[in-house]
Protein backbone atom coordinates (compact mmCIF):
# COMPACT_ATOMS: atom_id res chain seq x y z
CA UNK A 1 0.00 0.00 0.00
CA UNK A 2 1.30 3.43 -0.92
CA UNK A 3 -0.40 6.82 -0.61
CA UNK A 4 -3.59 5.33 0.78
CA UNK A 5 -4.23 3.15 -2.29
CA UNK A 6 -3.94 -0.59 -2.68
CA UNK A 7 -3.21 -2.65 -5.74
CA UNK A 8 -4.88 -5.99 -6.37
CA UNK A 9 -2.54 -8.95 -6.47
CA UNK A 10 -4.60 -10.73 -9.13
CA UNK A 11 -6.35 -9.45 -12.20
CA UNK A 12 -10.09 -9.91 -12.19
CA UNK A 13 -11.30 -12.45 -14.70
CA UNK A 14 -12.36 -10.98 -18.02
CA UNK A 15 -15.44 -12.90 -19.22
CA UNK A 16 -15.01 -14.73 -22.52
CA UNK A 17 -17.95 -15.28 -24.83
CA UNK A 18 -16.81 -17.70 -27.56
CA UNK A 19 -18.63 -17.27 -30.84
CA UNK A 20 -19.77 -20.27 -32.86
CA UNK A 21 -17.93 -21.15 -36.04
CA UNK A 22 -18.21 -23.72 -38.80
CA UNK A 23 -15.34 -25.39 -40.59
CA UNK A 24 -13.34 -28.56 -40.98
CA UNK A 25 -11.61 -28.33 -37.60
CA UNK A 26 -14.85 -27.55 -35.77
CA UNK A 27 -16.44 -30.56 -37.48
CA UNK A 28 -13.49 -32.72 -36.45
CA UNK A 29 -13.84 -31.54 -32.85
CA UNK A 30 -17.55 -32.36 -32.83
CA UNK A 31 -16.78 -35.83 -34.21
CA UNK A 32 -14.18 -36.50 -31.49
CA UNK A 33 -16.57 -35.18 -28.84
CA UNK A 34 -19.40 -37.48 -29.97
CA UNK A 35 -17.03 -40.47 -30.07
CA UNK A 36 -15.54 -39.72 -26.65
CA UNK A 37 -18.94 -39.14 -25.05
CA UNK A 38 -20.34 -42.27 -26.67
CA UNK A 39 -17.53 -44.40 -25.25
CA UNK A 40 -17.60 -42.81 -21.80
CA UNK A 41 -21.37 -42.76 -21.22
CA UNK A 42 -22.31 -46.03 -22.94
CA UNK A 43 -19.43 -48.33 -22.01
CA UNK A 44 -20.69 -49.11 -18.46
CA UNK A 45 -23.89 -50.47 -19.98
CA UNK A 46 -22.12 -52.89 -22.32
CA UNK A 47 -22.69 -56.40 -20.94
CA UNK A 48 -19.87 -58.95 -20.96
CA UNK A 49 -20.68 -62.41 -19.65
CA UNK A 50 -18.03 -64.03 -17.46
CA UNK A 51 -17.83 -67.27 -15.53
CA UNK A 52 -17.14 -65.20 -12.44
CA UNK A 53 -17.08 -61.48 -11.70
CA UNK A 54 -19.13 -58.47 -12.79
CA UNK A 55 -20.85 -59.13 -16.16
CA UNK A 56 -19.73 -55.79 -17.55
CA UNK A 57 -17.27 -55.01 -20.35
CA UNK A 58 -15.30 -52.55 -18.21
CA UNK A 59 -15.66 -52.75 -14.45
CA UNK A 60 -13.40 -51.94 -11.52
CA UNK A 61 -14.13 -54.32 -8.66
CA UNK A 62 -12.42 -52.77 -5.65
CA UNK A 63 -13.89 -55.27 -3.20
CA UNK A 64 -12.64 -58.21 -5.26
CA UNK A 65 -9.40 -56.35 -6.12
CA UNK A 66 -9.87 -56.96 -9.85
CA UNK A 67 -10.27 -54.75 -12.90
CA UNK A 68 -12.22 -56.20 -15.81
CA UNK A 69 -11.33 -54.92 -19.28
CA UNK A 70 -13.32 -57.05 -21.72
CA UNK A 71 -11.51 -60.43 -21.68
CA UNK A 72 -8.59 -59.14 -19.65
CA UNK A 73 -8.70 -59.44 -15.86
CA UNK A 74 -6.21 -57.24 -14.02
CA UNK A 75 -5.47 -58.44 -10.48
CA UNK A 76 -3.96 -56.41 -7.68
CA UNK A 77 -0.53 -57.93 -8.31
CA UNK A 78 -0.73 -56.84 -11.96
CA UNK A 79 -1.04 -53.18 -11.04
CA UNK A 80 2.40 -52.53 -12.53
CA UNK A 81 0.55 -52.62 -15.86
CA UNK A 82 -0.98 -49.32 -14.80
CA UNK A 83 2.52 -47.88 -14.41
CA UNK A 84 3.32 -49.13 -17.92
CA UNK A 85 0.13 -47.54 -19.24
CA UNK A 86 1.02 -44.21 -17.62
CA UNK A 87 4.51 -44.36 -19.14
CA UNK A 88 2.96 -45.01 -22.56
CA UNK A 89 0.53 -42.11 -22.10
CA UNK A 90 3.37 -39.77 -21.15
CA UNK A 91 5.57 -40.84 -24.06
CA UNK A 92 2.63 -40.53 -26.46
CA UNK A 93 1.96 -37.02 -25.18
CA UNK A 94 5.63 -36.07 -25.61
CA UNK A 95 5.75 -37.61 -29.08
CA UNK A 96 2.58 -35.91 -30.32
CA UNK A 97 3.54 -32.59 -28.74
CA UNK A 98 6.98 -32.67 -30.36
CA UNK A 99 5.34 -33.07 -33.78
CA UNK A 100 1.95 -31.36 -33.63
CA UNK A 101 2.14 -29.10 -30.60
CA UNK A 102 -0.70 -28.88 -28.13
CA UNK A 103 -3.31 -30.73 -30.20
CA UNK A 104 -4.14 -33.02 -27.28
CA UNK A 105 -5.51 -30.02 -25.41
CA UNK A 106 -7.47 -28.77 -28.39
CA UNK A 107 -9.15 -32.05 -29.34
CA UNK A 108 -8.91 -34.79 -26.70
CA UNK A 109 -8.55 -33.26 -23.24
CA UNK A 110 -11.51 -33.87 -20.92
CA UNK A 111 -11.52 -30.19 -19.99
CA UNK A 112 -11.89 -29.21 -23.64
CA UNK A 113 -14.56 -31.84 -24.38
CA UNK A 114 -16.75 -30.90 -21.44
CA UNK A 115 -16.20 -27.15 -21.90
CA UNK A 116 -17.35 -27.46 -25.51
CA UNK A 117 -20.58 -29.09 -24.34
CA UNK A 118 -21.13 -26.49 -21.63
CA UNK A 119 -20.59 -23.65 -24.12
CA UNK A 120 -23.05 -25.33 -26.49
CA UNK A 121 -25.68 -25.48 -23.73
CA UNK A 122 -25.04 -21.83 -22.89
CA UNK A 123 -25.40 -20.87 -26.55
CA UNK A 124 -28.63 -22.85 -27.00
CA UNK A 125 -30.24 -21.27 -23.91
CA UNK A 126 -28.87 -17.72 -24.01
CA UNK A 127 -28.14 -17.18 -27.68
CA UNK A 128 -25.04 -16.28 -29.68
CA UNK A 129 -22.12 -14.22 -28.46
CA UNK A 130 -23.76 -10.81 -28.79
CA UNK A 131 -26.94 -12.02 -27.08
CA UNK A 132 -24.95 -13.47 -24.17
CA UNK A 133 -22.99 -10.25 -23.71
CA UNK A 134 -26.22 -8.24 -23.77
CA UNK A 135 -27.83 -10.63 -21.29
CA UNK A 136 -24.94 -10.26 -18.83
CA UNK A 137 -25.00 -6.48 -19.08
CA UNK A 138 -28.74 -6.03 -18.64
CA UNK A 139 -30.29 -5.69 -15.16
CA UNK A 140 -31.79 -8.72 -13.47
CA UNK A 141 -35.30 -9.40 -14.73
CA UNK A 142 -37.49 -12.41 -15.48
CA UNK A 143 -35.74 -13.21 -18.76
CA UNK A 144 -32.24 -13.06 -17.29
CA UNK A 145 -33.18 -15.12 -14.23
CA UNK A 146 -34.87 -17.79 -16.38
CA UNK A 147 -32.01 -18.11 -18.88
CA UNK A 148 -29.25 -18.06 -16.26
CA UNK A 149 -31.06 -20.51 -14.00
CA UNK A 150 -31.82 -22.84 -16.93
CA UNK A 151 -28.20 -22.76 -18.04
CA UNK A 152 -26.81 -23.62 -14.62
CA UNK A 153 -29.39 -26.34 -14.01
CA UNK A 154 -28.48 -27.99 -17.31
CA UNK A 155 -24.80 -27.67 -16.42
CA UNK A 156 -25.46 -29.37 -13.07
CA UNK A 157 -27.45 -32.10 -14.83
CA UNK A 158 -24.55 -32.81 -17.20
CA UNK A 159 -22.16 -32.74 -14.24
CA UNK A 160 -24.37 -35.17 -12.33
CA UNK A 161 -24.59 -37.62 -15.22
CA UNK A 162 -20.83 -37.35 -15.72
CA UNK A 163 -20.16 -38.22 -12.08
CA UNK A 164 -22.82 -40.92 -11.96
CA UNK A 165 -21.46 -42.57 -15.11
CA UNK A 166 -18.00 -42.66 -13.56
CA UNK A 167 -19.49 -44.34 -10.50
CA UNK A 168 -21.12 -47.01 -12.68
CA UNK A 169 -17.69 -48.25 -13.71
CA UNK A 170 -17.09 -49.41 -10.13
CA UNK A 171 -19.99 -51.83 -9.92
CA UNK A 172 -22.65 -53.67 -11.90
CA UNK A 173 -24.25 -50.72 -13.73
CA UNK A 174 -27.91 -51.88 -13.83
CA UNK A 175 -27.83 -52.99 -10.21
CA UNK A 176 -26.03 -49.86 -9.03
CA UNK A 177 -28.45 -47.69 -11.01
CA UNK A 178 -31.41 -49.16 -9.15
CA UNK A 179 -29.69 -48.96 -5.77
CA UNK A 180 -28.60 -45.36 -6.35
CA UNK A 181 -32.08 -44.00 -7.03
CA UNK A 182 -33.71 -46.04 -4.26
CA UNK A 183 -31.27 -44.80 -1.65
CA UNK A 184 -29.65 -48.18 -1.00
CA UNK A 185 -26.32 -47.62 -2.78
CA UNK A 186 -23.11 -47.44 -0.72
CA UNK A 187 -22.13 -44.01 0.57
CA UNK A 188 -19.00 -43.79 -1.67
CA UNK A 189 -21.29 -43.97 -4.72
CA UNK A 190 -23.13 -40.80 -3.66
CA UNK A 191 -19.96 -39.05 -2.51
CA UNK A 192 -18.13 -39.78 -5.76
CA UNK A 193 -21.06 -38.73 -7.93
CA UNK A 194 -21.61 -35.44 -6.10
CA UNK A 195 -17.89 -34.64 -6.00
CA UNK A 196 -17.49 -35.14 -9.74
CA UNK A 197 -20.75 -33.34 -10.45
CA UNK A 198 -19.58 -30.15 -8.76
CA UNK A 199 -16.00 -30.33 -10.04
CA UNK A 200 -17.30 -30.78 -13.61
CA UNK A 201 -19.71 -27.89 -13.10
CA UNK A 202 -16.96 -25.61 -11.78
CA UNK A 203 -14.22 -26.59 -14.22
CA UNK A 204 -16.26 -26.68 -17.44
CA UNK A 205 -18.93 -24.13 -16.56
CA UNK A 206 -17.35 -21.50 -14.35
CA UNK A 207 -13.55 -21.69 -14.58
CA UNK A 208 -13.21 -22.84 -18.21
CA UNK A 209 -10.15 -21.18 -19.75
CA UNK A 210 -8.64 -20.54 -16.31
CA UNK A 211 -8.16 -24.29 -15.92
CA UNK A 212 -6.10 -24.40 -19.12
CA UNK A 213 -4.24 -21.19 -18.38
CA UNK A 214 -3.51 -21.39 -14.66
CA UNK A 215 -4.32 -24.85 -13.30
CA UNK A 216 -3.02 -27.23 -15.97
CA UNK A 217 0.75 -27.76 -15.64
CA UNK A 218 0.97 -28.76 -19.30
CA UNK A 219 0.49 -25.13 -20.30
CA UNK A 220 3.72 -24.33 -18.49
CA UNK A 221 6.06 -27.13 -19.49
CA UNK A 222 4.86 -27.69 -23.06
CA UNK A 223 7.53 -25.30 -24.30
CA UNK A 224 10.22 -27.78 -23.26
CA UNK A 225 8.91 -30.18 -25.94
CA UNK A 226 8.56 -27.57 -28.70
CA UNK A 227 11.22 -26.84 -31.28
CA UNK A 228 11.34 -24.97 -34.58
CA UNK A 229 9.84 -27.99 -36.39
CA UNK A 230 6.80 -28.33 -34.13
CA UNK A 231 3.46 -27.53 -35.72
CA UNK A 232 1.67 -24.57 -34.15
CA UNK A 233 -1.36 -22.46 -35.00
CA UNK A 234 0.19 -19.30 -36.42
CA UNK A 235 -0.80 -16.09 -38.17
CA UNK A 236 0.98 -15.23 -41.41
CA UNK A 237 2.10 -11.79 -40.33
CA UNK A 238 3.81 -10.91 -43.62
CA UNK A 239 0.69 -11.62 -45.64
CA UNK A 240 -1.78 -10.28 -43.07
CA UNK A 241 -0.02 -7.03 -42.24
CA UNK A 242 1.57 -6.14 -45.57
CA UNK A 243 3.62 -2.93 -45.49
CA UNK A 244 0.95 -0.66 -44.07
CA UNK A 245 -0.62 -3.07 -41.59
CA UNK A 246 -4.05 -4.63 -41.43
CA UNK A 247 -7.07 -2.64 -42.60
CA UNK A 248 -10.81 -3.13 -42.48
CA UNK A 249 -12.91 -3.44 -45.62
CA UNK A 250 -13.65 0.12 -46.70
CA UNK A 251 -13.66 2.30 -49.78
CA UNK A 252 -10.38 1.80 -51.56
CA UNK A 253 -9.64 -1.37 -49.51
CA UNK A 254 -12.24 -3.78 -50.86
CA UNK A 255 -10.35 -5.67 -53.53
CA UNK A 256 -7.07 -7.47 -53.05
CA UNK A 257 -5.52 -5.34 -55.79
CA UNK A 258 -6.53 -2.04 -54.14
CA UNK A 259 -5.13 -3.20 -50.82
CA UNK A 260 -1.82 -4.18 -52.42
CA UNK A 261 -1.52 -0.71 -53.95
CA UNK A 262 -1.96 0.89 -50.54
CA UNK A 263 0.29 -1.66 -48.85
CA UNK A 264 -2.50 -3.16 -46.69
CA UNK A 265 -2.34 -6.82 -45.78
CA UNK A 266 -5.03 -9.46 -46.20
CA UNK A 267 -6.21 -9.23 -42.59
CA UNK A 268 -9.38 -7.13 -42.56
CA UNK A 269 -9.26 -6.82 -38.75
CA UNK A 270 -12.72 -8.37 -38.31
CA UNK A 271 -11.81 -9.89 -34.97
CA UNK A 272 -13.55 -13.18 -35.81
CA UNK A 273 -10.46 -15.20 -34.87
CA UNK A 274 -10.45 -13.60 -31.41
CA UNK A 275 -14.19 -14.05 -30.90
CA UNK A 276 -14.12 -17.82 -31.47
CA UNK A 277 -11.06 -18.48 -29.28
CA UNK A 278 -12.06 -20.41 -26.13
CA UNK A 279 -9.18 -18.86 -24.16
CA UNK A 280 -9.74 -15.35 -25.48
CA UNK A 281 -6.33 -14.71 -27.04
CA UNK A 282 -5.48 -12.92 -30.28
CA UNK A 283 -3.45 -15.34 -32.38
CA UNK A 284 -2.16 -12.38 -34.39
CA UNK A 285 0.00 -11.40 -31.42
CA UNK A 286 2.19 -14.44 -31.96
CA UNK A 287 2.60 -17.74 -30.17
CA UNK A 288 1.13 -17.73 -26.64
CA UNK A 289 1.07 -20.42 -23.97
CA UNK A 290 -2.71 -20.00 -23.60
CA UNK A 291 -3.23 -21.36 -27.14
CA UNK A 292 -4.59 -24.93 -26.99
CA UNK A 293 -4.23 -25.52 -30.77
CA UNK A 294 -7.96 -26.08 -31.25
CA UNK A 295 -7.72 -24.40 -34.71
CA UNK A 296 -11.09 -22.65 -34.39
CA UNK A 297 -9.36 -19.42 -35.37
CA UNK A 298 -8.28 -21.17 -38.58
CA UNK A 299 -11.91 -22.01 -39.36
CA UNK A 300 -12.95 -18.44 -38.59
CA UNK A 301 -10.27 -16.91 -40.80
CA UNK A 302 -10.90 -19.39 -43.63
CA UNK A 303 -14.60 -18.48 -43.52
CA UNK A 304 -13.74 -14.81 -44.01
CA UNK A 305 -11.22 -15.56 -46.76
CA UNK A 306 -13.79 -17.72 -48.57
CA UNK A 307 -16.38 -14.94 -48.40
CA UNK A 308 -13.86 -12.57 -50.02
CA UNK A 309 -12.67 -15.18 -52.55
CA UNK A 310 -9.14 -14.83 -51.21
CA UNK A 311 -6.76 -17.76 -50.59
CA UNK A 312 -7.02 -19.56 -47.29
CA UNK A 313 -4.08 -19.96 -44.92
CA UNK A 314 -3.79 -16.53 -43.33
CA UNK A 315 -4.00 -18.50 -40.08
CA UNK A 316 -2.90 -22.12 -40.34
CA UNK A 317 -0.98 -25.00 -38.83
CA UNK A 318 2.66 -24.39 -39.58
CA UNK A 319 6.07 -24.42 -37.94
CA UNK A 320 8.56 -21.74 -37.06
CA UNK A 321 10.86 -23.04 -39.79
CA UNK A 322 8.09 -22.92 -42.39
CA UNK A 323 7.31 -19.34 -41.41
CA UNK A 324 10.92 -18.47 -42.19
CA UNK A 325 10.88 -20.28 -45.53
CA UNK A 326 12.73 -23.37 -44.33
CA UNK A 327 11.65 -27.01 -44.61
CA UNK A 328 9.92 -28.58 -41.62
CA UNK A 329 11.49 -31.83 -40.42
CA UNK A 330 9.32 -34.04 -38.27
CA UNK A 331 11.86 -36.88 -37.96
CA UNK A 332 14.17 -35.06 -35.59
CA UNK A 333 16.36 -36.90 -33.12
CA UNK A 334 14.06 -35.90 -30.28
CA UNK A 335 10.90 -37.16 -31.98
CA UNK A 336 12.61 -40.37 -33.08
CA UNK A 337 13.71 -40.94 -29.49
CA UNK A 338 10.15 -40.42 -28.24
CA UNK A 339 8.81 -42.72 -30.97
CA UNK A 340 11.27 -45.54 -30.30
CA UNK A 341 10.67 -45.32 -26.54
CA UNK A 342 6.91 -45.33 -27.13
CA UNK A 343 7.03 -48.41 -29.35
CA UNK A 344 9.29 -50.20 -26.87
CA UNK A 345 6.95 -49.42 -23.98
CA UNK A 346 3.90 -50.59 -25.95
CA UNK A 347 5.60 -53.84 -26.99
CA UNK A 348 6.76 -54.49 -23.44
CA UNK A 349 3.27 -53.95 -22.04
CA UNK A 350 1.61 -56.13 -24.69
CA UNK A 351 4.17 -58.89 -24.11
CA UNK A 352 3.63 -58.71 -20.37
CA UNK A 353 -0.13 -59.05 -20.81
CA UNK A 354 0.03 -61.83 -23.41
CA UNK A 355 2.75 -63.81 -21.67
CA UNK A 356 1.25 -63.72 -18.20
CA UNK A 357 0.95 -67.15 -16.59
CA UNK A 358 -2.46 -68.30 -15.34
CA UNK A 359 -1.22 -68.63 -11.76
CA UNK A 360 0.43 -66.47 -9.15
CA UNK A 361 2.77 -68.26 -6.76
CA UNK A 362 4.61 -67.40 -3.65
CA UNK A 363 6.43 -69.67 -1.18
CA UNK A 364 7.65 -68.96 2.35
CA UNK A 365 9.57 -71.35 4.55
CA UNK A 366 8.19 -72.08 7.99
CA UNK A 367 11.11 -71.30 10.31
CA UNK A 368 9.67 -72.31 13.67
CA UNK A 369 11.15 -74.90 13.69
CA UNK A 370 13.55 -74.63 10.78
CA UNK A 371 13.61 -78.42 10.33
CA UNK A 372 12.39 -81.52 12.13
CA UNK A 373 14.16 -84.89 12.37
CA UNK A 374 11.72 -87.75 11.84
CA UNK A 375 11.84 -91.10 13.67
CA UNK A 376 13.22 -92.80 10.55
CA UNK A 377 16.10 -90.31 10.29
CA UNK A 378 14.67 -88.21 7.50
CA UNK A 379 14.63 -84.43 7.75
CA UNK A 380 11.41 -82.48 7.29
CA UNK A 381 11.09 -78.84 6.22
CA UNK A 382 7.73 -77.05 5.99
CA UNK A 383 6.70 -74.42 3.42
CA UNK A 384 3.65 -72.24 3.02
CA UNK A 385 2.55 -71.91 -0.61
CA UNK A 386 0.05 -69.38 -1.87
CA UNK A 387 -1.48 -70.11 -5.26
CA UNK A 388 -3.88 -67.80 -7.07
CA UNK A 389 -5.89 -69.00 -10.08
CA UNK A 390 -6.10 -65.94 -12.37
CA UNK A 391 -8.27 -67.66 -14.98
CA UNK A 392 -12.07 -67.78 -15.20
CA UNK A 393 -12.20 -71.58 -15.21
CA UNK A 394 -11.68 -74.41 -12.76
CA UNK A 395 -8.15 -75.82 -12.93
CA UNK A 396 -6.81 -79.11 -11.51
CA UNK A 397 -3.06 -78.99 -11.00
CA UNK A 398 -0.12 -81.08 -9.86
CA UNK A 399 2.58 -79.91 -7.44
CA UNK A 400 6.08 -81.38 -7.84
CA UNK A 401 9.65 -80.58 -6.82
CA UNK A 402 13.02 -80.79 -8.49
CA UNK A 403 16.49 -80.66 -6.97
CA UNK A 404 15.90 -82.93 -3.95
CA UNK A 405 16.60 -86.62 -4.65
CA UNK A 406 13.91 -89.04 -3.45
CA UNK A 407 12.03 -86.28 -1.63
CA UNK A 408 8.50 -86.89 -0.35
CA UNK A 409 5.85 -84.14 -0.63
CA UNK A 410 3.19 -84.26 2.05
CA UNK A 411 0.14 -82.11 1.23
CA UNK A 412 -1.79 -83.11 4.32
CA UNK A 413 -5.43 -84.00 3.76
CA UNK A 414 -5.46 -82.60 0.23
CA UNK A 415 -5.39 -85.44 -2.24
CA UNK A 416 -6.52 -83.58 -5.35
CA UNK A 417 -5.49 -79.99 -5.93
CA UNK A 418 -8.25 -78.09 -7.67
CA UNK A 419 -8.68 -74.34 -7.92
CA UNK A 420 -12.00 -72.70 -8.71
CA UNK A 421 -12.10 -69.62 -11.01
CA UNK A 422 -10.09 -66.77 -9.45
CA UNK A 423 -9.68 -68.76 -6.22
CA UNK A 424 -6.80 -68.23 -3.81
CA UNK A 425 -5.34 -71.24 -2.03
CA UNK A 426 -2.97 -71.30 0.93
CA UNK A 427 -1.24 -74.64 1.21
CA UNK A 428 1.11 -76.10 3.87
CA UNK A 429 3.59 -78.46 2.20
CA UNK A 430 5.97 -80.69 4.15
CA UNK A 431 9.09 -81.96 2.36
CA UNK A 432 10.94 -84.99 3.76
CA UNK A 433 14.41 -86.03 2.53
CA UNK A 434 17.14 -88.47 3.62
CA UNK A 435 20.01 -86.16 4.73
CA UNK A 436 22.62 -88.62 3.46
CA UNK A 437 21.51 -87.81 -0.10
CA UNK A 438 22.38 -84.12 0.38
CA UNK A 439 26.06 -83.23 0.57
CA UNK A 440 25.55 -79.55 1.32
CA UNK A 441 23.50 -77.53 3.74
CA UNK A 442 21.30 -75.79 2.87
CA UNK A 443 20.19 -77.19 -0.48
CA UNK A 444 18.36 -75.09 -3.05
CA UNK A 445 15.54 -76.72 -4.96
CA UNK A 446 12.39 -75.73 -6.80
CA UNK A 447 8.71 -76.33 -6.54
CA UNK A 448 7.02 -76.70 -9.86
CA UNK A 449 3.35 -76.69 -10.71
CA UNK A 450 1.49 -77.67 -13.82
CA UNK A 451 -2.10 -78.11 -14.82
CA UNK A 452 -3.20 -81.72 -14.96
CA UNK A 453 -2.68 -83.14 -18.43
CA UNK A 454 -0.61 -80.09 -19.46
CA UNK A 455 3.08 -80.19 -20.26
CA UNK A 456 3.64 -76.51 -19.45
CA UNK A 457 5.46 -76.16 -16.14
CA UNK A 458 5.38 -73.06 -13.96
CA UNK A 459 8.18 -72.72 -11.45
CA UNK A 460 7.77 -71.11 -8.06
CA UNK A 461 10.39 -69.18 -6.19
CA UNK A 462 13.51 -71.14 -5.33
CA UNK A 463 13.38 -72.11 -1.62
CA UNK A 464 16.05 -73.84 0.45
CA UNK A 465 16.08 -77.06 2.42
CA UNK A 466 17.90 -77.18 5.75
CA UNK A 467 19.05 -80.42 7.38
CA UNK A 468 21.58 -79.01 9.85
CA UNK A 469 21.44 -75.98 12.14
CA UNK A 470 22.25 -72.80 10.17
CA UNK A 471 25.55 -71.21 11.08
Amino acid sequence: MAGGTSQALYQARIPIYPRSVKGRFRTLKWGILVLAYGVYFLLPWLRWERAIGIPQAVAFDIEGRRFYLFNLVVHAQDIFWLAGLLVIAALLLFFVTGIAGRVFCGYFCFQTLWTDLYILIERLVQGERVARIRLDNQPWNGEKIFKKLSTHLLWLLVGFWTGFTFTLYWGNAPQLFGEFFTGSAPFPAYATTLFLMFTTYVMAGLAREQVCTYMCPYARFQGAMFDRDTLIVAYDEKRGEGEAGRHKIARGFKSKEDREIDGAGDCIDCGYCVQVCPTGIDIRNGMQYQCISCALCIDACDTIMDSLNWPRGLIKYTSEKAQQGEKTRFLTAKNIGYGVSLVAAVVALIYSVVAQIPFDFSVAQVRQPLFVEMSDGRIQNSYELKINNKTDRSVPFVLEQEGLPAAELDLGHLQNLHLQPEQNLRLLVRVRVNPQAMPTNPVEFRFRIRMSGDTDVFLLEQPTFFHKPAR
